[in-house]
């Protein structure tokens, strides 16, 4: 775990891909943009350490950093990254939205570190190095569906570090939660997914499993919600579904209601299923006319 610490120390050098691919204030590439009604600056940063020495400061305590670790924060510059002439390192910039987590989860960690050869932070380095070198001799940002496939690395590998740093989960009870979870993805489309019928399957009782979800500040019926929406989100914005109804793919994911559905899409993402589903076929046009 990476505790808070001193300012940053931005790098002595930095990894700077063509500006197409770049927010021009931070030198950052954007895997993705910010989807409508969301807020710009709910935002992640992953720096990839590419080559030279480097080192974390934090709590007067010094990491050395490998090429291929990555750093996970909330600003542009990892804090405490202290580093030697030759170093160099990609930043990547991902909206919350795409990842499922908070950005104040991280910001309390004070920054994750993930090192480059160990389990899912090896796959996502070898991935955002592809991807940093493909944008270089593009001269261009990353396809949509390439996009979104290392969003979804970077969601898994956040996820991962959170859960190892958390202390409000003890293990018996963070085992009981995984397998909870597992179980609402496999019957997400089943309308009469609910806490009883949950608490049911996993033999424990409807009050503890609301206890459960309360360190996280959600209730077991709005995680519920929040899985169904985000994978109506993500079926709408699949061509193959371009000319399938909106009420189909809410009533395919477990809404009953179809006002209900739109009003719940709304209130979470900003825009409503419609407006959201013309976003990217606006956004897949836009990808194949460059």
């Amino acid at each position: 775990m990476i505790q808070s610490g001193p300012s940053p120390v931005p790098e002595t050098a930095h990894h700077q891909p063509h500006q197409a691919a770049h927010d021009g204030g931070t030198g950052c590439i954007d895997v993705l943009a910010p989807p409508p009604g969301t807020d710009p600056e709910d935002c992640l940063y992953v720096a990839l350490h590419l080559q030279g020495e480097a080192s974390l400061r934090r709590d007067g305590a010094s990491t050395a950093l490998e090429p291929g670790d990555l750093l996970i924060g909330t600003t542009p510059y990892p804090t405490g990254l202290l580093s030697e002439p030759g170093f160099h390192m990609a930043r990547f910039r991902v909206p919350c939205f795409y990842l499922g987590v908070r950005h104040g989860d991280v910001r309390r960690t004070g920054g994750l570190l993930a090192r480059g050869d160990q389990g899912i932070g090896s796959l996502a380095s070898q991935v955002l190095r592809t991807l940093a070198s493909e944008l270089r001799s593009r001269n261009a940002r990353p396809g949509h569906h390439l996009a979104r496939s290392v969003s979804d690395i970077v969601a898994i590998l956040v996820t991962e570090l959170l859960e190892r740093v958390d202390p409000d989960h003890p293990t018996a009870a963070a085992g009981i939660l995984a397998r909870i979870r597992d179980h609402i993805e496999d019957n997400l489309a089943d309308p009469d997914l609910s806490p009883e019928s949950i608490a049911r399957s996993q033999h424990i009782s409807v009050r503890y499993l609301h206890k459960l979800f309360q360190p996280d500040g959600t209730t077991v019926g709005q995680w519920v919600r929040g899985r169904r929406l985000d994978a109506c989100r993500r079926e709408l914005e699949r061509p193959s579904r371009r000319q399938t109804s909106v009420s189909a793919v809410a009533h395919r994911w477990g809404f009953v209601s179809h006002s209900h559905f739109s009003r719940a899409f709304r209130e979470t993402y900003g825009v409503s299923p419609r407006e959201w589903q013309a976003y990217a076929a606006h956004a897949d046009a836009r990808q194949q006319a460059s």
